[in-house]
């Protein structure tokens, strides 16, 4: 009986099974990259349940990050803040403004008013904004340039490679103590050499070990 296939359709076979493992990797490859949080969460600008300016609060009047994030300094979490903090202006300005209708309901209700987070690490990941401040790591490093928001978004990606590359070279990103929460800050030339210096002098040792992160 005469041959169906040539000889080298054997190869096949070797061919699919060297295709298969080829696509196999490429999809881990693409999903490893492009599922990662600088492609699927950059960018996030959740609709919260009043309209607030940061443009307008940071950038034109002037308001310090900690006012309103009051525990940024001392607590490992940055709190939200309360009612109360809105309305030690607002109970004298633009007191019958109807975008701020949800905020003199949560007043007169006692209910707080329902944010909605931007930056949410996972629950397995600690983190401490106390500890970060104070050793100088600026608000707008992690959390951009919000002065200039008109609508909080997500402008890094907050994920472990994205974090430790500044612990592995914290000489690039700190800055003195008493420009954390200042917008725009320019760095003088010599702000690595500073930066080294200061590393020795105050033991800064950011940890780059699983524990020191994950519980």
């Amino acid at each position: 009986m005469p041959q169906v296939f040539p000889k080298k359709a054997n190869i096949l076979p070797l061919l699919s099974l060297l295709g298969a493992t080829a696509g196999g990797v490429l999809t881990i490859f693409l999903v490893w990259y492009y599922f990662s949080p600088e492609y699927t969460d950059v960018g996030y600008a959740p609709e919260q349940p009043t309209e607030y300016s940061h443009l307008q609060h940071v950038g034109q009047l002037g308001l310090d990050c900690r006012y309103c994030h009051s525990s940024v300094e001392f607590s490992g979490h940055a709190n939200i803040p309360a009612t109360q903090t809105c309305m030690n202006c607002h109970n004298q300005i633009k007191t019958e403004s109807l975008k701020l209708l949800p905020v003199r309901a949560s007043w007169a209700t006692g209910d707080p008013i329902p944010w909605v987070n931007v930056h949410q690490l996972p629950d397995y990941a600690r983190f401490s904004h106390a500890v970060h401040v104070k050793n100088g790591v600026g608000c707008e490093t992690c959390h951009g340039r919000v002065d200039q928001m008109e609508v909080v978004r997500l402008v890094e990606p907050l994920s472990m490679g994205w974090c430790l590359e500044c612990h592995r070279q914290p000489e690039l990103y700190l800055r003195p103590r008493e420009e954390v929460t200042s917008m725009g800050y320019v760095q003088p030339t010599d702000f690595v050499e500073r930066n080294l210096e200061r590393i020795v002098r105050e033991a800064i040792q950011p940890p780059t070990n699983c524990s020191a992160c994950h519980y």
